[in-house]
């Protein structure tokens, strides 16, 4: 999952849908700045959390 992370990309954390969808700020080793549209920004540890990408273009 983490070569699908870069900033920019917008996903979710399943654990945590009350979050919303969030952004990508950053990314640096395996911590992941994350914008969410109900939380703000959060720092996610990659290696305990799974963030799942959001698919913009449905086909």
């Amino acid at each position: 999952m983490n070569s699908e992370l870069f900033p920019g990309s917008r996903v979710m954390n399943p654990a945590r849908p009350d979050w919303g969808a969030g952004q990508v700020q950053s990314v640096v080793g395996n911590r992941v700045t994350v914008n969410f549209e109900n939380a703000g920004k959060m720092m996610v540890h990659i290696d305990h959390v799974t963030l799942e990408p959001i698919d913009r273009d449905p086909e």
